[in-house]
């Protein structure tokens, strides 16, 4: 089997008779994964057996929103037989013990979060459009609702399509960048973009193509999380490219293929 070199110690990966998923030593008090396409057409119904085939399986019907679902607000866990009607939304959220959430990505973010005093988790999944809608502080919010304290959230933001892949028009960078430049409602777009450029996260940089940039949307998604008055200590980001290792992940990018690799996270 092929194996990635890492370098980072907060992420390891996981071997299993079917091929290798990566783990985050952030989050090692939680059975969870960031699977690769070693496991290609398996759904969160097949994966769980590698984390605990006792949990309860949720996920949605993803469609690049900033919609964050509790498992309170569905009627049941997925089912094969029920897979075919999924809630749609984004994020899901649980505040109860052993039930595991997912999201599916190819070059998108995969964000999982665990609050370390009350065990609850949510899985999160967050493209340009869900970046631009600030889908991760919904994700937030609903934490604090449910009684968790910033200071003990938790981030693992997996596998994505690395900012220098990454080109977009000015309008979609435009609209990922505003959200992390202070009064942005009171600037044109060249000044957001100016501003953009001269962050500490490198999230966005110019492309020799006239009316083209290139996006970081996990360092962007990174720099939400910490204007949430979250330490970048309690964020942990993998040190891998979906465009970049096709022998490890999909990439829509890459391929402009309808394929993904799944993220879950079961709670305490």
């Amino acid at each position: 089997m092929i194996m990635i070199a890492n370098n980072d110690p907060q992420w390891q990966w996981q071997e299993t008779e079917h091929g290798s998923y990566l783990t985050c030593q952030l989050l090692a008090d939680w059975q969870h994964g960031f699977f690769s396409n070693h496991f290609p057409q398996q759904s969160p119904i097949n994966l769980i057996k590698h984390l605990n085939e006792e949990a309860d399986v949720y996920r949605l019907k993803q469609i690049h929103s900033d919609i964050v679902i509790s498992t309170n607000a569905i009627d049941r866990q997925i089912t094969p037989q029920s897979e075919l009607q999924l809630v749609e939304g984004d994020g899901v959220f649980t505040s109860k013990s052993l039930q595991s959430v997912w999201s599916a990505s190819a070059d998108c973010t995969p964000i999982l979060i665990a609050d370390r005093i009350t065990g609850k988790v949510a899985a999160v999944h967050s493209g340009w459009r869900g970046t631009a809608k600030n889908i991760v502080s919904h994700a937030i919010a609903l934490f604090l609702a449910h009684g968790s304290k910033v200071e003990n959230l938790l981030f693992a933001m997996g596998p994505a399509i690395n900012g220098k892949m990454y080109q977009v028009d000015d309008y979609v960078a435009v609209e990922v960048v505003k959200t992390v430049i202070a009064h942005s409602q009171n600037l044109d777009s060249e000044q957001i973009l100016r501003q953009g450029m001269e962050l500490p996260n490198i999230i966005i940089l110019p492309d020799p193509q006239q009316g083209k940039f290139r996006l970081d949307v996990t360092q962007t998604i990174n720099l939400q999380i910490q204007q949430q008055g979250i330490s970048s200590a309690q964020i942990a980001i993998a040190p891998y490219c979906t465009y970049q290792t096709p022998e490890h992940f999909f990439s829509y990018r890459r391929t402009h293929r309808k394929q993904n690799q799944w993220s879950g996270i079961i709670s305490l």
